[in-house]
C-alpha cells in the first residue's frame, strides 16, 4: 500500500519507465500541495517574495502553495531541509545570495551543489553604500582614499558576521586595498540606527530601509553594489563605475529543489516562475521592496551560484571570516 507521500514519486517514476514525453510528465505535476520553505522569519524580504509568488504559482498549477518559515543559521536549516525532501517538485526552497557562502562558513549536513537543483533566480537588487554625513566623502574614490590614509579607523556596520552586507564590504576592501573595522549587528535596523548615530560611519545597506535615510539627509548615499544603477535613485552611481571596476555584489533570491527532481518538473517550475516575475503587478511589488525581477534558465542560476561560491570562498579565506 502506497502512502500519500510516496504516490507522487511513483507516478513520476512510472512515467519515466513508460517513456512518457517531457510534456506529459510536466502535465502530471503537481499531484498535491506545494510548499516553499523560507529560511527566515515572516515579514522579511525573502518571506515577502515567497508570499508574492506563491498565490500566482498556485493559480498556475492548480494546487495550493504553502509558505513554510524555517528560520535559523542564516537560512542553512531551511536549505538542508529542502535538499533532503522528496525529489518530486512538491518541496521548493527559497534561497538568498548568501547561500553561495555556506560551504565556506558552515559545517553542512548537505552538499549545496550535488544535493540541489537550481530552478530560477527570482530577484536581484543592490546594497546601497551609505556614509554618515560627518565623513568627508561623497564618492567611492574619496572613501577609498580616506580609508587608505587611515587604516582601520573607519568603522562599518553589517547585519551580522558572514552576512552578505559583511562579505560585500570585505570584498570591497580586498579589491580596493583598504582596511576598515567591522561592527556586526543583529539585523538591518540596529545597523542603520548606529550608523545614523555615528557609531559606525559606513554601511552597505539593503536599499529599501536605507534609501529613506539618504533622502532625508541622515545618511549620504555614494554608490550601489550592482553593475546597474537603480531606478529608484538613478543619480547614485555603481561602485564599478565610480572607482572600483569589476566590483559587483547582488542581493538575490531564487528557488531550488532536491537534485534528483525530474527535469520536466524542473522545466515546468522554471517556466511558471519566469511568467510570474514578468507579471506587471509582481514587478511593481518587487520594486516596492527594493528588488527587481531576474529570471533565466536553471543553468543560468546554477552558473551564478557556482561563480559566487568561488568568489566568497576566496573572500572569506583572505579576510579570515569565521561565524561564531
Amino acid at each position: 500500500m502506497l502512502n500519500a507521500g510516496t504516490r507522487p514519486v511513483c507516478i513520476l517514476i512510472s512515467l519515466l519507465l513508460t517513456g512518457a514525453s517531457p510534456l506529459t510528465m510536466a502535465q502530471a505535476f503537481p499531484t498535491k500541495p506545494i510548499r516553499i520553505i523560507v529560511g527566515f522569519a515572516p515579514g522579511g524580504g525573502s518571506d515577502f517574495i515567497a508570499r508574492t509568488t506563491a498565490p500566482r504559482l498556485s493559480e498556475a498549477v492548480g494546487q495550493p502553495v504553502i509558505v513554510e518559515n524555517r528560520p535559523g543559521a542564516s537560512g542553512v536549516l531551511a536549505a538542508e531541509l529542502g535538499a533532503k525532501a522528496a525529489p518530486d517538485g512538491h518541496t521548493l526552497t527559497l534561497i538568498v545570495s548568501n547561500f553561495a557562502s555556506y560551504p565556506s562558513l558552515y559545517k553542512l549536513a548537505f552538499d549545496p551543489v550535488k544535493d540541489v537543483q537550481p530552478i530560477i533566480q527570482l530577484t536581484q537588487g543592490p546594497f546601497l553604500v551609505a556614509v554618515h554625513p560627518s565623513l568627508p566623502v561623497s564618492t567611492i574614490r574619496e572613501l577609498i582614499a580616506l580609508a587608505k590614509k587611515n587604516p582601520g579607523a573607519l568603522n562599518y556596520a553589517s547585519t551580522g558576521i558572514g552576512a552578505l552586507s559583511h562579505l560585500g564590504v570585505e570584498h570591497f576592501s580586498i579589491m580596493a586595498g583598504v582596511k576598515m573595522t567591522h561592527i556586526p549587528y543583529k539585523g538591518t535596523g540596529p545597523a542603520l540606527v548606529d550608523t545614523i548615530a555615528g557609531n559606525s560611519t559606513v554601511i552597505f545597506g539593503s536599499i529599501l530601509p536605507t534609501l529613506p535615510h539618504v533622502r532625508s539627509g541622515r545618511l549620504r548615499g555614494i554608490a550601489v553594489t550592482t553593475t546597474q544603477r537603480v531606478a529608484a535613485e538613478p543619480s547614485i552611481p555603481t561602485i564599478a563605475e565610480s572607482g572600483l571596476p569589476g566590483y559587483e555584489v547582488n542581493n538575490w533570491n531564487g528557488v531550488i529543489v532536491p537534485h534528483a527532481t525530474p527535469r520536466p518538473v524542473v522545466d515546468r517550475l522554471n517556466s511558471e516562475f519566469a511568467r510570474i516575475v514578468r507579471n506587471k503587478e509582481v514587478i511593481e511589488r518587487l520594486q516596492s521592496d527594493g528588488s527587481s525581477p531576474a529570471g533565466g534558465t536553471p543553468e543560468d542560476f546554477g552558473a551564478r551560484i557556482a561563480k559566487e561560491t568561488e568568489l566568497w570562498s576566496k573572500v572569506i579565506a583572505k579576510a579570515g571570516v569565521k561565524v561564531e
